[in-house]
C-alpha cells in the first residue's frame, strides 16, 4: 500500500506541475495577445498557443491532477479531515478551478477576436494562481492548523 500511495503522490505531484505551468504561462500569453492587432499574423499565432495550451495541457493536468489528489484522499488512512489545514487547501484548488475556468473563457473571447480586458488585468490574473500555490503548498507541507 505504502508504494501505491507513493506512485499516486507522484503522479498528483506531476499533474499539478503541468497544470501550474498553463496557469502561469497562460495568462502571459493573454498580456501579449491583448497588445497585438486582432487578424493580424501574431494573434493567430497566439490564438494556437493558447488554444493548444489551454486544452492539450492545462485540461488534462487539471483533470488528472484532481483525479489523483482524489485517490489520495479516497487510499490516504492519515488524512485528518478534523484539521483546518485541509479545508484551506480544498478551498484553494476550488479557486484554482475557477481560475482555470475563467482563463478557458478568457482564452476563447481571443479565439473569437472579442477581447475586452487589457494587458494589466492579465498581468494581474497572473498572479493569483502563484498566490494560491504558495497556501496550498504551505498547509501541506507545514499543516500549522
Amino acid at each position: 500500500m505504502d508504494l501505491f500511495l507513493s506512485i499516486l503522490k507522484a503522479l498528483h505531484i506531476i499533474s499539478i506541475i503541468a497544470w501550474m505551468a498553463g496557469l502561469l504561462y497562460l495568462p502571459r500569453l493573454f498580456v501579449y495577445h491583448s497588445d497585438v492587432e486582432p487578424g493580424s499574423l501574431q494573434s493567430e499565432t497566439f490564438k494556437v498557443m493558447e488554444r493548444r495550451l489551454f486544452l492539450r495541457i492545462m485540461n488534462p493536468a487539471m483533470f488528472f491532477s484532481i483525479l489523483f489528489g482524489l485517490a489520495l484522499i479516497i487510499w490516504s488512512e492519515s488524512l485528518d479531515w478534523y484539521s483546518s489545514w485541509i479545508w484551506i487547501k480544498v478551498f484553494c484548488v476550488g479557486i484554482l478551478i475557477m481560475v482555470h475556468v475563467q482563463f478557458g473563457i478568457w482564452q476563447k473571447a481571443f479565439e473569437i477576436d472579442s477581447n475586452v480586458h487589457s494587458a494589466r488585468t492579465y498581468r494581474i490574473a497572473n498572479e493569483i494562481p502563484t498566490m494560491l500555490m504558495i497556501i496550498i503548498v504551505l498547509m501541506v507541507i507545514i499543516k500549522p492548523f
